[in-house]
């Protein structure tokens, strides 16, 4: 079963899309959902769903689709308004021994945007063609994780396993634009803390080799502004303190850096793009007309630091580059995150050793890597849970926001059958 869904900023419209393995494919544009009201905790800014009296937004048609998953799966099922009209989805199922810390298994409810004239098939579908080939937005990034979470409990459950861990399974908002009123707001709640989670799997990537990616950790998102003020004036002139030769010197020295990181990627094979630093200059603006010199330019670099670089360091460069390039140069921050620890791969985290044994008896290759781009797992490891990366997505070209997204059908079920053995593997520990 592959369940697409698209979050409209513009409308708030959410439309799901299905398919089964039995090849039995139901579009759901504008389903109409059981009421439901809204009961704010005491002491808490969050608000907790439950079924009753009262109606849902527009939203809710991807928490009907999982209400009716976490019913046929015998799950708890709860919701949780951190933002309003952004829904936090969590099943559970309650182990063995609850005192334990529990496993979380993450996926975000949203996906980006189509361009519908560039996709061979409509990109909400789900068109399976002869090649059994799965053709929606969110068959690669993330829907088929989210469904195979599902599926796998459910084999699980019908074939009587017990777990000793509990397990929730977690449907968040907004990922695609930062996680910013999802997962980042919500590992902040009361509402978090008591899920009691030891340990977290979230999204990987697909990949055409043999050899499925891991994920242990990501680069520090810096998306810096620099400003460069000057004297403004006629376009004819060669004025002093000029914001065009400070702004040539910011460029040159980001540029520079830039460079050199290529380098260092380019001349080690056993590296990849996660390992170093990427720089891009993404936004330049200023000025009011063809002939007048601008009294203020700004640049905006995009910076995703390696998890090797020195945080204070890299901003003291930074700092001094402005002081260099001339009189009022200053930088602001769009985005900073922290320098967050790296999930463990060794024998000191008891989850990844239960995690690799598995993937051993399933005879999977693993390949260790820095997640390239942000995920929510930054958040999770943010307040010291551990979180693995993991997509089981080989034999399969990266088309994550691409047009013609797809997933083999024999892919997305083989995945099934990795987390059937996965699940066990890690909520036993």
């Amino acid at each position: 079963m592959v369940c697409s869904c698209i979050r409209s900023d513009r409308t708030e419209d959410v439309v799901l899309s299905v398919n089964t393995g039995t090849n039995t494919r139901t579009r759901l544009s504008s389903a109409v959902l059981e009421p439901a009201y809204r009961h704010e905790q005491e002491n808490s800014g969050e608000q907790t769903w439950y079924r009753g009296h009262g109606s849902y937004t527009a939203q809710d048609e991807c928490v009907n689709f999982l209400k009716k998953q976490s019913d046929d799966l015998n799950l708890l099922f709860k919701i949780y308004e951190i933002v309003p009209k952004k829904p936090i989805v969590v099943l559970t199922w309650i182990g063995q021994d609850p005192s334990l810390p529990a496993i979380i298994l993450n996926s975000h409810m949203d996906v980006v945007p189509v361009f519908e004239n560039s996709w061979t098939y409509p990109p909400f579908s789900g068109h399976i063609d002869k090649d059994g080939k799965i053709y929606a937005r969110g068959s690669q990034d993330m829907k088929c994780v989210g469904i195979q979470y599902l599926e796998a409990v459910r084999k699980l459950k019908s074939s009587g396993i017990k777990l000793k861990r509990t397990l929730h399974i977690s449907f968040v908002p907004d990922e695609e634009i930062g996680g910013h009123d999802g997962m980042e707001k919500f590992v902040l709640t009361d509402s978090f803390k008591a899920l009691n989670v030891g340990f977290a799997l979230d999204e990987g990537m697909a990949n055409p080799g043999e050899e499925f990616i891991v994920f242990n950790g990501e680069r520090s998102i810096w998306q810096i502004h620099v400003i460069c003020p000057g004297q403004p004036g006629h376009g004819s002139l060669l004025l002093p303190n000029n914001s065009g030769e400070k702004i040539r010197y910011i460029i040159n020295k980001f540029m520079d850096l830039r460079e050199e990181q290529k380098k260092i990627l380019e001349s080690n094979p056993k590296l990849t793009i996660g390992d170093v630093t990427t720089i891009n200059m993404t936004q330049i603006f200023g000025g009011v007309q063809s002939n007048v010199v601008p009294e203020k330019l700004t640049v905006v670099f995009d910076c995703r630091l390696a998890v090797t670089v020195d945080h204070e360091s890299f901003e003291n460069t930074v700092k001094q580059w402005c002081k260099e390039a001339g009189d009022g140069v200053t930088y602001e921050f769009e985005q900073k995150n922290p320098n967050v620890e790296c999930t463990k791969t060794d024998d000191s985290n008891p989850y990844w050793v239960a995690f690799k044994s598995a993937c051993d008896e399933m005879n999977l290759k693993l390949d260790i890597r820095i997640f390239p781009g942000g995920t929510d797992s930054r958040y999770i490891r943010r307040v010291g849970v551990p979180a693995i990366g993991f997509s089981p997505m080989n034999h399969t070209p990266v088309l994550l926001h691409d047009h013609d997204e797809y997933l083999s059908a024999d892919i997305f079920l083989k995945g099934i059958d990795i987390y059937v053995k996965l699940i066990p593997a890690i909520a036993n520990v």
